[in-house]
């Protein structure tokens, strides 16, 4: 079953202006876009010596664990999750039923001013994906499938 649509070089356009405008709002280090399963899809910001792989994999399952706790207290579901350290906090953000935004920053920017900015954000984010499925509905990936030894089965050149 597929999880993303199937994302084309203006899709990923549009993610990095969406991305770029809010880190450049916030202030952030670093935001990122990844699927539910852990896997980066963009970037923007000063990555510097950040494993963003590894970052990525961890906040993806941070958040879905924090999805069960919610379901034990009666809760819908959290939206956000907030960890807050002395020299870089993160704020992870649902986006859609399938993606994740994820923010580092250092604690002048704050988390309100993060959270502020991160709803039009993931409105943006949201939409784009949305139109990236809606060209084809029945394709799509599923990351959790691939080879990532192969992976050229997913990835093809560009026609010119």
């Amino acid at each position: 079953m597929a999880t993303l649509p199937q994302l084309i070089e203006e899709d990923i356009r549009r993610l990095d202006e969406t991305l770029r405008e809010f880190v450049t709002q916030t202030d952030a280090t670093v935001a990122l876009l990844i699927d539910k399963g852990g896997f980066l899809l963009t970037h923007q910001g000063e990555v510097g010596d950040l494993d963003l792989t590894t970052i990525a994999a961890l906040s993806s399952g941070a958040f879905m664990a924090s999805q069960t706790i919610a379901g034990l207290v009666n809760e819908k579901d959290f939206n956000h999750t907030f960890q807050q350290g002395e020299r870089f906090s993160l704020f992870t953000s649902n986006v859609d039923e399938h993606c994740l935004l994820v923010v580092i920053f250092p604690p002048p920017s704050g988390v309100g001013i993060v959270k502020y900015y991160s709803a039009g954000a993931v409105s943006h984010i949201a939409q784009q994906l949305a139109a990236a499925r809606a060209r084809d509905p029945a394709g799509g990936l599923d990351l959790s499938e691939m080879n990532v030894a192969d992976p050229q089965e997913l990835f093809r050149k560009k026609a010119v």
